[in-house]
């Protein structure tokens, strides 16, 4: 059987949150957000094999608490996002080191390429810490089943921007652009986006510092991909100009959304963006986590998860 692969991005440490968020208990049995995601990629999605994105510092940590229960359900491997890596680009091999200066890793583009070596079929991408909704999982199932011969052709499964703020602080967004036909035009991570007195939504550019007016109604990247390996060649060149102009700055990130951005931009494929109904939350500050379990306990009590995901 083909593997259907879903990448799982789990390297993050949570300095906001105040602790590992992707293995903080939400559910009623203890489950994790992470529990509910890889149940809908399961049982509902078709997917059959899981790459735990994670860094070394939780390695022992992850695999007692997550790990070793999932691989009683399906094929699971591991990826590290260590401190310092080597790539190949077109312009050569190149290592790229955390500096001292610099407490966290590199973003959600270095973690993503930081698996090239074992991924060679169509594969998703989700945050560990998001719930994403059953729906959006068989959005994305279904177009990488459809496009699978076709390298150049990505999708984003597209959220609403006022769905996915937290009432206790700042969030970082890919807000997006549409072309008529629902393909990607545009995507800017953009940073500092929170609610404001009047409901009016404002946001700083990442990389241009450029203030934006927001009306909520957008539609963003919330990090859910349906890749192909031909990007991998894409971002390790793409990771070898951010290391030579960002290399010292501490808090620059490597985003996926602003790499895809600029591959559409190049006119390299199209990315297919996918609208879904399904619901959205996270836990990026510790008072969020009061809604996610919550909203976890509505879904359970209205039959859509069994109260039990742990001992299944």
């Amino acid at each position: 059987m083909t593997d259907k692969t879903l990448l799982i991005l789990a390297a993050g440490i949570g300095r906001r949150y105040g602790g590992l968020k992707q293995m903080d208990p939400m559910g009623p049995s203890g489950e994790f957000i992470i529990d509910y995601s890889i149940h809908d990629a399961i049982h509902h999605a078709g997917f059959n094999r899981i790459i735990f994105l994670i860094s070394r510092d939780i390695e022992d940590d992850f695999k007692a608490m997550i790990g070793n229960r999932i691989e009683k359900k399906v094929k699971v491997e591991y990826v590290y996002q260590d401190d310092a890596a080597s790539f190949s680009s077109e312009t050569g091999n190149f290592t790229a080191e955390l500096p001292a200066n610099r407490a966290k890793p590199w973003g959600t583009g270095h973690a993503i390429l930081a698996c090239a070596d074992i991924i060679n079929e169509p594969f998703a991408v989700i945050n560990s810490d998001d719930f994403y909704g059953r729906e959006s999982f068989q959005f994305l199932s279904g177009f990488l089943e459809q496009s699978g011969d076709k390298p150049n052709v990505l999708c984003m499964v597209g959220f609403i921007l006022k769905n996915t703020l937290s009432e206790y602080g700042s969030v970082a967004r890919g807000i997006c652009t549409l072309n008529a036909d629902n393909t990607l035009k545009h995507v800017v991570e953009t940073v500092n986006i929170r609610k404001d007195k009047d409901a009016i939504l404002f946001g700083l550019d990442g990389y241009h510092n450029k203030k934006a007016r927001l009306n909520g109604e957008e539609i963003v990247s919330m990090n859910m991909w349906g890749l192909k390996p031909s990007l991998f060649k894409y971002l390790a060149n793409e990771f070898r100009v951010f290391i030579d102009k960002y290399h010292n700055c501490p808090n620059a990130e490597f985003y996926i959304p602003s790499v895809i951005d600029k591959w559409v931009l190049q006119e390299k494929g199209v990315v297919n963006v996918l609208k879904t109904h399904s619901s959205w939350f996270g836990i990026t500050y510790a008072e969020d986590r009061i809604g996610a379990i919550r909203n976890i306990k509505e879904l359970v009590d209205t039959g859509i998860y069994p109260d039990n995901l742990v001992s299944r």
